[in-house]
């Protein structure tokens, strides 16, 4: 029986011998089943092929549904840098506030599909590093995502630019989370008020002293400690002059003297003269009247003298004991008056056009803080202390109670006359040392920063002169962190302009 390989070597002969002239040496015949091996080959190769498109189609299509599954790790947000995010709490490392739990369903602020289509993005500045810019989206070295930068917030505001500082956005979400608050701008009563704080002091005009004239040695005492009160007229202590006890036997000498020249009819000239003498010599030294007449009366004179007090007031200084020597000119007692106490304050140069003399001023103490004083202005001293560079303010308080002592501090609050004018809480300037910026509110989260000048100061309002109209809302909470925030557009604006 013929097989195919027979009959394919005899066909092969047959053509060989009809057509080469000369035969040729038959070539060598590869195996069969090597054929087949290699047809296996390519078989399986296909089937692999195909089952790897079937695997890579199949892993796009898990990835597009896994990326279509919500997330749900925690995610922490900075209210004032919203492209601040991390998956646990900590700080924001720009302004430092804490980092805030968002919502799951609350999509990242990051995303630009939640970008109104009427902001144009300019470009994209990194949140470490705001000198790094790019044209599209991208993450920084941290993984952090760039923010974005828009058209309107490098636009300047509207004609009342202020220089470093740009108009910010703050959704309502975030002005709650900061604490921000806006207050109206209104029209009021205003007055030139000035506070400082006040030092009471002695008024020196009612101060007096004791002293003696003659000298002698200190009886007794009856006013023997400081501090203690006295009336005027009351006895302060008594004293014995061997030089006062002369004059008074002088005195009664000279008004025997008349009395018998008197009863022998003679002329009593002379002895007229030498009781005025006498008399006067008494009253020189403060020996009171009514210590004359009782000599007079009495015709015995008095071993010693009760000094009184000059006024009613309080004993700030006693020099002396009972049993002293005494010389003339001494002082043993200084008596001062309280009801009238001076507070001296210091002005600068810059306050001295808010003081004048005459404005009604009131003080508060800490050991009474609910019962304010009402004085005025008395005096405003001349003189600039050189090295303080303030001048002193004298200001008068009735002190009927003795309640304010000297040496006690308090807050004094000067008012002015009152006029009206426009009127914002304090809180609400931001000072920079050369100027006064406000932030107004727009409307839909916008605040667009304002020069404004100040005029007088009353309690938390202060008035302004110009910036700002009636009406207009301004920040008076979280301001300070809106003007960092302002600051930071800014300088992101300047970078992306070059």
């Amino acid at each position: 029986m013929e097989t195919d390989t027979d009959t394919d070597a005899r066909v092969d002969a047959e053509a060989s011998v009809d057509t080469d002239p000369e035969p040729k040496p038959e070539p060598k015949q590869r195996p069969r089943w090597i054929v087949w091996v290699m047809l296996g080959l390519v078989v399986a190769g296909i089937a692999v092929g195909g089952s790897a498109v079937f695997l890579v189609m199949r892993g796009r299509g898990d990835s597009h549904a896994g990326a279509a599954a919500p997330d749900h790790k925690p995610l922490y947000q900075c209210p004032m840098h919203p492209a601040i995010t991390s998956d646990h709490p900590g700080d924001c490392p720009i302004c430092g506030m804490k980092l805030v739990l968002m919502k799951q369903d609350q999509p990242a602020p990051s995303q630009t599909a939640a970008i109104p289509a009427k902001r144009g993005i300019l470009f994209y500045r990194s949140p470490m590093d705001p000198k790094q810019t790019s044209p599209t989206p991208r993450k920084d070295e941290m993984g952090m995502d760039y923010v974005p930068v828009y058209s309107d917030e490098a636009q300047g505001n509207g004609g009342r630019q202020v220089e470093g500082l740009a108009t910010v956005t703050i959704d309502p979400a975030r002005q709650q989370l900061i604490g921000l608050r806006t207050a109206p701008v209104t029209r009021g009563p205003v007055a030139e008020s000035w506070r400082t704080v006040g030092r009471v002091e002695v008024d020196p005009t009612r101060v007096r002293k004791t002293n003696v004239k003659i000298e002698g040695y200190i009886e007794r005492m009856y006013v023997d400690f400081v501090g203690r009160p006295v009336r005027r007229g009351e006895p302060l202590f008594s004293i014995f002059s061997p030089s006062l006890l002369a004059t008074e036997n002088e005195y009664l000498l000279a008004v025997q003297m008349k009395d018998a020249l008197l009863k022998g009819g003679a002329f009593a000239g002379n002895a007229d003269s030498l009781i005025a003498s006498a008399r006067r010599k008494l009253e020189l030294w403060d020996v009171p009247a009514k210590e004359i007449e009782r000599l007079e009366q009495t015709r015995q004179p008095s071993k010693s003298l009760t000094v009184v007090s000059p006024i009613a007031g309080v004993v700030t200084a006693k020099n002396v004991v009972e049993g002293a020597r005494v010389n003339a000119g001494d002082t043993p007692y200084e008596i001062t008056d309280l009801g009238v106490v001076w507070v001296l304050a210091d002005a600068y140069e810059t306050d001295l056009p808010r003081v004048r003399v005459g404005m009604q001023a009131s003080l508060t103490v800490q050991a009474y803080p609910d019962q304010p004083f009402e004085g005025k202005v008395v005096f405003i001293d001349p003189l600039l202390d050189p090295k303080t560079r303030t001048t002193k303010v004298h200001m008068h308080f009735p002190n009927p109670t003795g309640v304010l002592m000297p040496e006690m501090f308090g807050d004094v609050t000067l008012e002015g006359t009152q006029r009206e004018g426009l009127r914002i809480p304090t809180d609400a300037v931001v000072p920079s040392g050369v100027r006064n910026v406000v932030f107004v509110a727009l409307g839909d989260g916008k605040f667009e920063p304002r020069e404004v000048r100040l005029g007088a100061r009353t309690g938390d309002q202060v008035e302004v002169l110009g910036g700002i109209t009636e009406g207009e809302q301004v920040v008076m909470r979280a301001n300070f962190l809106v003007d960092s925030e302002s600051q930071l557009r800014s300088s992101l604006a300047g970078i992306g302009g070059k």
